[in-house]
C-alpha cells in the first residue's frame, strides 16, 4: 500500500466565513450617550454577531459590515471605518467566539464520526483523527487514512501514520474529507504479493550474483597473492631480492651468514639459537661470544666496536635477547681452550706417526 500524500496548503491567516460568530467587545465604562447606543448595549451583553448569507454583520445604529474572506485583523479594519463614520467611538476589540465556516470531516473506523472545525490553528491530521475519538482498528496492516481534496483521492497506511511524525502533522483544509478504511481488496493484495515476491526474487538474485563475483574476485586475489608468494620465495630461494646479512663464525654449528628477518628485528639470542648456525657448547668457549660492528664513518673505516657476552651465568643471556643484530654484523664464538690443543694434537699425530714409521724403516 503506498503513501500518497496531499500537496503541502500554503500558510494563510484564516478567512472569515457565513456562519461564523464574531464577538465585539468595548470598555465596561463609557459616557451616558455612548451607554444608550444598541452596539455598545450589545457588546456590554457579549452578544455576538452571525456573519449572514451576504457575508456581512448587522450592527445596530451602525448598519451592516462586509467581513467574509477577511481575516481577523482586516475585520477589524473595516469595523473601525463603520463605527467612525457612524460617528461612534471606535474602542473595541473583535474575536471569533465560534467557528462555523470550515470544516473538516472524519468519518470511517473512528470512534466518533465528527465534523472538526478550522480554526485560527492550522489543524492537522493527528488532530482532526484525535477529535473523532481516534481510531477504532483490529488490524493495522491493511487499514489507510484516506483524503479526499478537490476530487483527488490520497492515502497513507495507519503503520506509516504510527511510525512517521510528519504524516502525522499533514496539514488539512476546508473541505477535506478524511475517511478510515479497512476494506481489502484481493485483486489488489494478489497484485501486491506478486510484486513482492518478485522483488524479493529480484532481490535474492542479485544478491546471489553479487556472491558470486564477489567469490570469483576473492579467488583471483587469492591466487595472485599465492603467485606473487611463490615467485617472493623462490627469488629469495636464488638469493635474488636484496636483504641484509650478520655474519656467524667461529665454534657454530654451521658458519655462514645470517639473513636478517623481513619486518621484524633480530638479536643475538635469535642468531646463536637458529636451527642454520647454531651455538656449540661442546667446543665453543662461553666465555668468549662476541659481536663486532665496523664504525659507519668513511673516515673511521677501521673502527670496530666488539661486544663482549660471558655467558658462563645464564642471567646474562637476557643480554643476548636485547642486543639487536645490524646488518653486517660479526657474531664470533671463540673456542675452548681444550678444544684448541685438541685440534693441535688431531693436526700433529699423522705427521709423528709418519716421522715414526720412516725411523724403523
Amino acid at each position: 500500500m503506498a503513501t500518497r500524500l496531499p500537496p503541502a496548503p500554503a500558510q494563510t491567516p484564516y478567512r472569515i466565513g457565513v456562519a461564523d460568530t464574531l464577538l465585539l467587545a468595548t470598555p465596561s465604562a463609557s459616557s451616558s450617550v455612548e451607554q444608550l447606543s444598541g452596539l455598545l448595549a450589545a457588546q456590554n451583553r457579549r452578544q455576538g454577531y452571525s456573519v449572514q448569507d451576504d457575508g456581512s454583520i448587522s450592527i445596530p445604529d451602525v448598519g451592516r459590515v462586509l467581513v467574509a474572506g477577511k481575516s481577523l485583523e482586516e475585520a477589524e479594519s473595516a469595523v473601525f471605518n463603520s463605527l467612525v463614520e457612524a460617528g461612534i467611538n471606535p474602542a473595541f476589540s473583535l474575536e471569533i467566539s465560534e467557528f462555523n465556516s470550515q470544516r473538516v470531516s472524519v468519518g470511517g473506523a473512528v470512534n466518533n464520526p465528527t465534523v472538526v472545525p478550522l480554526t485560527l490553528s492550522p489543524l492537522k491530521l493527528n488532530q482532526a483523527v484525535n477529535a473523532a475519538g481516534g481510531f477504532s482498528l483490529s488490524d493495522l496492516d491493511y487499514a489507510s487514512i484516506r483524503i479526499y481534496r478537490d476530487g483527488t483521492l490520497y492515502q497513507i497506511p495507519v503503520k506509516e501514520y504510527y511510525s512517521k511524525g510528519s504524516l502525522q502533522n499533514t496539514l488539512l483544509v476546508d473541505g477535506d474529507s478524511v475517511f478510515v478504511d479497512t476494506d481489502f481488496d484481493l485483486d489488489k493484495a494478489t497484485l501486491y504479493f506478486e510484486q513482492q515476491i518478485k522483488l524479493t526474487e529480484f532481490r535474492q538474485s542479485a544478491r546471489n550474483t553479487a556472491l558470486s563475483e564477489l567469490e570469483l574476485e576473492a579467488d583471483l586475489r587469492r591466487a595472485e597473492l599465492a603467485e606473487r608468494r611463490s615467485n617472493f620465495e623462490d627469488r629469495v630461494a636464488l638469493d635474488a631480492v636484496e636483504r641484509d646479512y650478520a655474519y656467524v663464525l667461529g665454534e657454530v654449528g654451521r658458519q655462514s651468514r645470517f639473513p636478517l628477518p623481513f619486518g621484524h628485528k633480530a638479536t643475538l639470542a635469535d642468531a646463536l639459537y637458529s636451527e642454520a648456525t647454531g651455538y656449540s657448547n661442546r667446543t665453543g668457549d662461553p666465555r668468549h661470544i662476541y659481536v663486532l660492528r665496523s664504525s659507519n664513518d668513511p673516515a673511521g673505516f677501521s673502527g670496530m666496536t666488539a661486544w663482549n657476552l660471558d655467558a658462563r651465568n645464564a642471567a646474562n643471556f637476557i643480554l643476548a635477547t636485547r642486543l639487536e643484530l645490524r646488518p653486517n654484523d660479526v657474531v664470533f664464538i671463540a673456542e675452548q681452550p681444550v678444544t684448541k690443543w685438541n685440534r693441535v694434537f688431531t693436526q700433529l699425530g699423522p705427521s709423528i706417526l709418519s716421522s715414526s714409521v720412516a725411523a724403523v724403516n
